[in-house]
């Protein structure tokens, strides 16, 4: 595996666990070269998933898109990666279970929106205002009301 820090190839595994799920093996790792610490996942390689989107066309899809997504709603906010990873790791199952292999960036964008709505209200918000696209003000306002008459 490649260091990326030093970008040398060589390493030892120093610790390996198994997700709850049992899904994904981490495993810490420490290059041989320059001795720094890093975390690999290993996952299985299914069957790929293609991603409707808008406009009719089908591209296969990618886990690393939904964390970025994530990871900029939930910018600044008291979201920790491990909590990210958690919300796409469920988007994913979800995608997963499903017996059809194509799905709407609809339903994906819907499902991470419910998972923000429970995680955090700003992040929530941020993740509907690019996603919705929303036209107006008055848009962008209806949702924020809807938000705060359904607290939890």
């Amino acid at each position: 595996m490649k260091c990326p820090y030093c970008g040398r190839l060589g390493d030892k595994v120093v610790d390996s666990r198994e997700s709850k799920e049992g899904e994904v093996i981490r495993r810490r790792r420490e290059c041989l070269e320059c001795g720094r610490r890093f975390t690999s996942y290993e996952r299985i390689d299914e069957i790929p998933y293609m991603v409707v989107k808008k406009d009719g066309s089908r591209e296969r899809f990618e886990r690393q898109k939904l964390v970025a997504g994530l990871l900029k709603a939930c910018e600044k906010r008291p979201v920790s990666v491990a909590q990210v990873e958690a919300v796409a790791d469920k988007v994913e199952a979800s995608l997963q279970e499903r017996p059809e292999k194509e799905i709407a960036t609809a339903e994906i964008g819907q499902a991470v929106m419910d998972e923000l709505k429970r995680l955090d209200k700003v992040a929530y918000v941020r993740f509907a205002s690019v996603y919705r696209h929303f036209r107006d003000i008055g848009e962008f306002m209806n949702e924020l009301k809807d938000l705060l008459n359904t607290r939890e």
